[in-house]
């Protein structure tokens, strides 16, 4: 059975300090371009994968910097959960106005639904349950934690209970088989610390 691998971007300047980033093209700093070469210690091991990325820089250049840009496929579904009017804001900020927000539970105004998500998430397990080769994503935080909670068929409400470091491996697979979905691994940053010194 496949195993798919969950790859979360190196860091950037908003990710460092805590603002919400999707659709702003945030580069990433020169600490998260060591990072992701860290995440290229997996390449050693591979004799079949699927590599899928977001569009955005931030996992693009993560991508490539762990060695496996030439083999990736773009996949728009992959972006980051688009928060519209909570761009650039930190967490702190937002509930400032509006207190206990939550945005597994709340979405974004201007940006997307929880609804929105849920259905992006889906489309994405649905074509990781044909795989026949584990696959690598190299994608976002938030979108990675609907991603794995959807893979188990929980609601997106729970995606606020798994918390992802940037250049982190997550693992999803199988338990006895396909009617078992698991998480295997969740936010190893072993690679990264070890490559960090």
């Amino acid at each position: 059975m496949s195993r798919i691998y969950l790859l979360r971007h190196g860091e950037t300047e908003w990710s460092a300090s805590g603002r919400h980033t999707s659709d702003s093209d945030i580069p990433l700093t020169p600490r998260g371009e060591d990072e992701a070469r860290a995440l290229g210690a997996l390449a050693r091991n591979w004799r079949c994968a699927i590599v899928l990325t977001s569009p955005l820089q931030r996992a693009r250049r993560t991508c490539e910097l762990a060695g496996f840009g030439d083999l990736a496929e773009v996949d728009p579904d992959l972006v980051e959960y688009r928060y519209g009017a909570y761009e650039g804001r930190t967490t702190a900020e937002i509930r400032e106005q509006h207190p206990g927000w939550n945005v597994f539970r709340d979405g974004c105004p201007g940006g997307e639904s929880v609804r929105e998500v849920t259905e992006r998430a889906d489309r994405v397990v649905a074509r990781l349950r044909g795989a026949t080769c584990d696959v690598l994503i190299f994608s976002h935080a938030h979108f990675l934690r609907c991603l794995a909670v959807r893979w188990l068929g929980l609601d997106l409400s729970a995606g606020a209970m798994l918390l992802l470091s940037t250049a982190s491996v997550s693992i999803l697979g199988y338990d006895h088989g396909p009617e078992e979905p698991a998480i295997l691994r969740w936010n190893d940053v072993s690679l990264r610390d070890a490559a960090m010194g």
